[in-house]
């Protein structure tokens, strides 16, 4: 975990995870369907297209449903409008932002890089989620990174298992 905290600037965090079972090309076209992060993603109950073509830069996700409090109050559901502004498949990278939600974030950037993390490009992959946010009200930004870790984590390994067990 790398931080950067300062309140007047912008808060930057990178967490990271490594698979031992999965290439980067696979675990990049799960990335890739940018309109159903649900299905790996935990805490994220619904993950659907609003704009534009599913993965393609332009496009527009609802997600909701998150581990992160709406500001509306503890019953409603939190959410956020993601924009994926860009792709680069050959280096297994995008970048997202949100453009309208009910959990803080006025200013919020993410960039996703999948890398080979063995020998060769089939043993194992590392997967690197950077952000970029204003200060948070009400948030430090090392609970914030936490979360952020625990997810992407969860994700990961639902990933994983799901390419060496999938259903019959």
């Amino acid at each position: 975990m790398e931080v950067e905290q300062n309140s007047e600037t912008k808060w930057e965090a990178k967490v990271s995870t490594v698979l031992k079972e999965a290439s980067a090309d696979q675990i990049w076209g799960f990335y890739g369907d940018f309109f159903n992060f649900h299905k790996w993603f935990p805490g994220l109950a619904s993950c659907y297209g609003v704009h534009g073509a599913n993965g393609e830069p332009g496009c527009i996700r609802y997600c909701g449903g998150f581990s992160i409090k709406s500001e509306d109050g503890e019953d409603s559901v939190s959410w956020s409008k993601e924009k994926l502004t860009a792709v680069d498949p050959i280096h297994r990278s995008l970048t997202y932002e949100i453009v309208d939600c009910n959990i803080g974030f006025k200013s919020y950037e993410s960039t996703v890089k999948i890398t080979p993390s063995g020998s060769d490009a089939e043993s194992g992959c590392r997967i690197d989620w950077s952000i970029k946010v204003d200060p948070v009200k009400g948030w430090v930004l090392e609970d914030l990174v936490k979360k952020f870790e625990a997810g992407l984590d969860r994700a990961a390994r639902r990933m994983e298992e799901a390419l060496t067990n999938p259903e019959e």
